[in-house]
């Protein structure tokens, strides 16, 4: 059987868990279930670091003992993560025994070869850190990360030989490719180890200037230096090195880490487990930041944003998918609320959450809300299976890269192709002909496909996408799935079983309203007088509410849509409307649209127009005219 095990870093508990920490988890929880359901036995693994001067500094300024202040926020990250639908198997602390003595075993083996000496060094150092920095690592003699000048700080210490093992690591990262990735962090690692030789690393920190951490098995007098302690965690978890646990899931194992901890573990960490007669890593997988206008969220900055928060006001589920969605892994990513409903409403609400509820709203409408039997096909059929395979297919293979964003946008070609599909094939029309096999065949088609989707989409949307399969009337086992057979596999979903009558998994989002004081305000205008009407002459008015069902750009007119507006009747009503100059296509689909239905048909550049939508224009733009709460198409306007 092949494996696979995942680990975040282990967070420092010396503040809340954030935005950062939660995009690093949910990733790993999704490649997590993605290996799952591809059949993999999976292991993954997050935690807290808890030793160190900022938590024995923090704590004294909390009134508390280092380990109460660590139990207290451990369990904000342990407590947070079910919240998050995190799946994880196993959650380390720095402070388990278990882990103090795999670090203290491998301290030992490794000063017994050789490779840890006793010296005297001098050098600056960042609290922030909790490490010492070279001159030419300094930046106009201030710590690149913290920005803030270091100490000179000189004492006898413990090192670790590393740089015998710079040539070591050079070779062994330009033999294997996907050891760090993106290509652009190994690059970086890589230049650094060209640049001049690697230094000894100091492990080890007098008890007279901190005594909260690990000690030393050699040397009473000093505790391990934190990321010495801290990046064994992903060797302790699997408990003994000679244990079945460790045989299974070290030789797979990918670690998933932010920038600004690459050099710990893409020199500190190889080098040490080769000083302790340990393979190195499979790969190590490296993210960007999460941004806030531009800026690295900073508590001091007050920019920070809370995940739970996030996730609470706006769906899980839809919070998941946009971080995957909107970050390109390995490069930074800006996050605002505007993005993420834009987000939820483009992509979950209009493409997924309306083809699903047509499709379920048609099946019940059709065939009474059973699954019917598939038994003519016909024009467009096979199309849309070969967009399907290839569209699972590349998904499967991106996700499997960490290409997170690439990959959902691929299967969003399916969800888009099976929007157009059912367009084509113009079910109302079947239905108005009784053409009822074909009928059967194409909404078993799109049911079939919605199945796939779903499947596809556990690893990112889990609670969404059992909703999904229940509402398809089938529960989901994924110890029973295996999405690489789901490419050939076809008529999965049972003939007869009844799907729910409607869905609606992400009702879209208003974007928050402009204060009346922060907009523009016009000189006021005259307004120009209509000519009065008599009641009878608006009577003769046929305004109804409909639902957008698809738009497509006018071949011949830069400006026009072709909008095909459901209307409550037996096809949706093809409008030519001039809106592309102010909406996007996405904005427009599933927005429900006032249209006077009974204005007589006219030509717009070579496309009949059957009505008008109706629509309010003004200095700031053009608004649509629609109603203030989710009503049924075809209601009319009285």
């Amino acid at each position: 059987m092949s494996r696979f095990y995942v680990t975040t870093p282990i967070y420092y508990v010396n503040a809340k868990p954030h935005l950062g920490h939660a995009y690093t988890t949910i990733v790993a929880d999704a490649l997590a279930r993605f290996h799952r359901v591809s059949g993999d036995e999976t292991f993954f693994l997050t935690g807290t670091d808890e030793h160190g001067d900022k938590i024995s500094k923090a704590a004294e300024e909390a009134g508390q003992s280092p380990k109460e202040y660590a139990d207290t926020v451990s369990a904000l990250y342990s407590q947070l993560w079910p919240a998050l639908n995190i799946k994880n198997d196993a959650f380390i602390r720095t402070t388990d025994p278990k882990h103090v003595k795999c670090v203290q075993d491998i301290l030992q083996k490794v000063y017994d070869s050789g490779d840890i000496y006793f010296g005297e060094y001098g050098g600056h150092y960042c609290f922030g850190c909790e490490r010492f920095y070279t001159e030419k690592e300094l930046v106009d003699g201030l710590c690149p990360q913290h920005q803030t000048k270091p100490e000179f700080i000189s004492e006898k210490n413990y090192f670790f030989r590393m740089s015998k093992y710079q040539d070591w690591l050079l070779s062994h990262i330009e033999t294997h490719p996907d050891f760090i990735r993106p290509e652009g962090y190994r690059n970086e690692v890589v230049s650094l180890l060209k640049s001049g030789a690697l230094e000894d690393l100091c492990i080890s920190r007098p008890k007279s200037r901190l005594n909260w951490g690990i000690e030393l098995p050699f040397d009473t007098g000093f505790v391990c230096y934190v990321w010495f302690d801290a990046l064994l965690n992903y060797v302790s978890a699997l408990g003994s090195l000679k244990g079945e646990k460790f045989r299974k899931f070290w030789p797979v194992v990918n670690h998933l880490v932010a920038k600004d901890i690459l050099k710990p573990h893409a020199v500190f960490w190889p080098t040490m487990l080769k000083a302790a007669g340990l393979e190195p890593y499979k790969s190590l997988n490296v993210h960007g930041y999460w941004l806030v206008r531009d800026t690295k969220m900073s508590k001091s900055l007050g920019n920070v944003i809370g995940p739970l928060e996030m996730s609470q006001k706006y769906g899980l589920d839809a919070f998941r998918y946009f971080l995957l969605r909107e970050m390109s892994y390995g490069q930074d990513a800006s996050f605002s609320e505007d993005a993420l409903i834009g987000r939820l409403n483009a992509d979950l609400a209009n493409d997924l959450g309306n083809l699903f509820n047509r499709s379920l709203a048609m099946t019940h409408k059709f065939f009474g809300g059973l699954i019917p039997s598939p038994e003519e096909e016909g024009p467009g059929d096979a199309e849309i299976k070969a967009l399907g395979r290839t569209s699972m297919e590349q998904y499967q293979a991106l996700f499997a890269e960490l290409k997170f964003s690439r990959a959902l946008e691929t299967l969003w070609e399916l969800v888009r192709g099976l929007n157009k599909y059912i367009d084509a094939t113009a079910p109302w029309t079947l239905a108005k002909n009784n053409r009822m096999k074909r009928l059967g065949s194409v909404m078993f088609t799109v049911l079939e496909h919605l199945r796939k989707l779903a499947v596809h989409l556990w690893p990112v949307m889990p609670g969404t996408a059992e909703i999904m399969l229940r509402q398809l009337g089938m529960e989901f086992d994924p110890t029973q799935v295996n999405i690489a057979r789901e490419l050939d596999a076809w008529g999965l979903l049972h003939t007869g079983s009844e799907v729910a009558a409607s869905s609606n998994l992400f009702p879209r989002v208003e974007l928050p309203e402009i204060e009346p004081s922060k907009l523009k305000t016009p000189a006021p205008a005259k307004p120009e007088a209509a000519e009065a009407v008599e009641f009878e002459d608006f009577q003769k008015m046929d305004l109804r509410v409909g639902t957008v069902v698809s738009v497509d750009k006018h071949p011949d007119a830069d400006k026009l849509y072709l909008v095909d507006v459901d209307l409550g009747e037996a096809e949706p009503r093809r409008v030519v409307a001039g809106l592309a100059d102010f909406f996007q296509i996405n904005d427009l689909v599933g927005r429900q649209v006032v249209v006077v239905a009974n204005l007589k048909p006219r030509k717009l550049r070579g496309q009949k127009s059957h009505g008008m939508i109706l629509v309010v224009k003004d200095e700031h733009g053009m608004s649509l005219l629609t109603t203030h709460r989710p009503t049924l198409s075809g209601g009319k306007v009285s």
